[in-house]
C-alpha cells in the first residue's frame, strides 16, 4: 500500500520593521525565485502573493522538511538574492518571526483567492490587523509587544 499525505500550510512573513521595501515592479521576479526554492524542496506551491511589507505563501510542504527550516531557507535565500540582484534597493531583511498555519484541503480555493486578492484586501486592512486576525482565527493569542 502507498503512503498518502497532505501538509498544507499558509505561511506569512514580513519585512524587517514592516517597511515597504518590496516594490511591486519587481515582485514577480521575487515570487519566481521563491517558487524555484519551493520546487527544489520538493514541495508544491499553490499561491504566493503579498504587498510591499509582507508575503503570503500557500504550499504543501514536503513531509521530510520541518516548517521552521522551510521558512528559514526561503527567507535566507531570498534575502541574499534580493541584496545581490539590486531589484529591491531599500530591502534590509525579513523580520525574525513568521506565521505558519495548517490548512484543510477543503479550504484551498478560499485561501487561494484570499492570497490572490492581497492588494485589494490591504486597501481596507493593515498588515498588523490582518496578522492579528490570522492568529486569533487559528487559536493563537497574539503577543501585543509585537503589535504597534
Amino acid at each position: 500500500m502507498s503512503s498518502y499525505r497532505q501538509h498544507l500550510y499558509h505561511i506569512v512573513f514580513r519585512t524587517k520593521s514592516s517597511l515597504h521595501t518590496l516594490k511591486q515592479d519587481h515582485v514577480n521576479d521575487l515570487y519566481a525565485y521563491m517558487t524555484g526554492i519551493i520546487i527544489n524542496k520538493k514541495s508544491h506551491l499553490y499561491r504566493i502573493n503579498g504587498i510591499e511589507n509582507h508575503i503570503h505563501i500557500l504550499t504543501d510542504i514536503n513531509p521530510s522538511l520541518a516548517p521552521i527550516d522551510f521558512v528559514r531557507d526561503i527567507k535566507v535565500s531570498t534575502s541574499l538574492w534580493m541584496k545581490k540582484s539590486f531589484l529591491f534597493p531599500a530591502f534590509n531583511g525579513w523580520a525574525v518571526g513568521y506565521g505558519s498555519f495548517t490548512c484543510s484541503f477543503m479550504d484551498l480555493d478560499i485561501l487561494i483567492e484570499y492570497i490572490k486578492n492581497q492588494q485589494e484586501h490591504h486597501k481596507k486592512v493593515t498588515f498588523e490587523e490582518e496578522y492579528r486576525n490570522l492568529l486569533l482565527q487559528n487559536g493563537i493569542k497574539p503577543d501585543e509587544k509585537y503589535f504597534p
